[in-house]
């Protein structure tokens, strides 16, 4: 967004980027989930007007050739349309899987799933969503395909191309502040703020509830009231905002800082999210164990974007402009599985050792396996069965005063039934 701005007002861009995690991180510190919810639909119908009424304007520039003709035919660059090298075919593959399969268990996602009034709502939001995305995907690309139909040496930008200056990444907001009116310039830029925005408080907010919930008051404060999280996730909002404005003013790519994020969610949550939902085995020694592992094989592959170089050169690595190793190899694929197929091991493994008794209760310090004392553990029928449970340990239970203790201790239909049986009645006689 700040070099949205940049671009457009024409700013400094350090300035703009503070400016506009500024005012992110104060709305969501005020309002919270109920700021990010009402203004998600703002910022949706924000999105989808800016971007629809910036295409024909670009569209009919002058200096602007047919999409369709440059789609399939080299005018001032390559086709637009592209292809795929045969030898990166398993590399788009890869990043196929890390985009769909990693976007699944993103926290933003679920904090609408499970703030939704129903289960039903929920279902019908997320097949909405999921139309939505491939709706609003529409105008992002035909910005794309103008950009790469244009004669840039027609209009204000002048030579070289935005491709030729490294600024390929930049093309929507350029489009926008050449390619079309003023008026228009300033919808199209409220469409990249309002979805920048959206991302931003939604991955704040997240950041911070998880935080305040997961570790600070499960790990560290059990008996924490609802008023003390609340301001702790207010304090981790400006501390998590803080950090965010920190790293896009140093980050040389903001997409490959959403690339790296997808794919630490691919690798490593992925596959603890299909373990908690449909093996039911899983415990947290496996997930521990699938965490390290996929870990250590995501870091040593190497990351370009970070100028991470790789500690294992896997089939069909090349080295790139920048004396950078790329894998060609789905080794991030070949992680996920490795992290997936770890924690199912490991679980039944230690299932298996402390349930045999090979490993004593004891040595369970997680309380993933044995947990004796654990209510999560504990159904009804353990509860009733085990000899071991003190009965001083149970919570008390008070007695109900509304009743009589006469109306408490007798059944009075049995008593209806003795009374009306006549095998009873003889009995008494007798």
């Amino acid at each position: 967004l700040g070099a949205t701005i940049s671009v457009i007002i024409d700013i400094n861009v350090n300035i703009s980027v503070i400016v506009s995690a500024l005012i992110a991180t104060m709305y969501t510190l005020v309002g919270g989930l109920y700021s990010v919810a009402y203004t998600d639909v703002v910022q949706l119908f924000c999105i989808f007007l800016g971007l629809w009424i910036s295409v024909p304007f670009a569209m009919s520039h002058p200096a602007v050739t047919d999409i369709g003709l440059t789609a399939v035919h080299q005018v001032y660059q390559a086709p637009w349309l592209g292809s795929i090298n045969s030898l990166d075919i398993y590399t788009w593959l890869d990043n196929f899987f890390l985009l769909t399969l990693g976007g699944i268990p993103w926290q933003a996602y679920f904090q609408r799933v499970l703030s939704s009034s129903s289960a039903t709502y929920a279902q019908v939001l997320s097949f909405l969503a999921a139309f939505g995305c491939l709706v609003m995907a529409i105008p992002a690309v035909l910005i794309g395909a103008i950009g790469a139909s244009t004669a840039w040496n027609q209009t204000d930008y002048g030579v070289p191309d935005p491709k030729s200056k490294k600024e390929a990444d930049m093309i929507l907001p350029i489009v926008l502040q050449y390619l079309c009116p003023v008026y228009i310039s300033f919808f199209g830029l409220g469409a990249v703020s309002a979805a920048v925005m959206s991302s931003a408080d939604s991955s704040i907010l997240s950041a911070s509830s998880m935080f305040a919930r997961n570790i600070y008051q499960l790990s560290f404060r059990q008996n924490a009231s609802d008023r003390e999280i609340v301001w702790v996730m207010r304090i981790t909002v400006l501390l998590f905002g803080a950090s965010a404005t920190a790293m896009a003013l140093l980050a040389s790519s903001v997409y490959g800082l959403w690339y790296l994020s997808s794919d630490l969610v691919y690798i490593i949550i992925f596959p603890q999210l299909l373990c908690v939902l449909f093996i039911k085995g899983t415990n947290t020694y496996g997930a521990i164990a699938g965490y390290l592992f996929g870990l250590v094989l995501r870091i040593t592959g190497g990351e370009p974007y970070l100028y991470l170089q790789p500690l294992i050169y896997y089939p069909g690595w090349y080295q790139d402009d920048n004396n950078i190793y790329v894998q060609r190899f789905p080794f991030k694929t070949l992680a996920m599985l490795t992290s997936f197929f770890t924690n199912v091991v490991v679980s039944y493994l230690a299932k298996y050792l402390f349930e045999s008794g090979t490993l004593p209760p004891k040595l369970d310090f997680l309380d993933a396996v044995v947990a004796r004392y654990s209510r999560e553990h504990m159904d009804k029928a353990t509860l009733v069965k085990s000899d071991n449970i003190v009965l001083n340990e149970l919570a008390p239970v008070n007695p109900r005063h509304s009743l009589t203790l006469s109306s408490t201790f007798t059944n009075k239909e049995a008593f209806n039934y003795v009374d009306s049986s006549p095998e009873m009645s003889n009995t008494e006689d007798n």
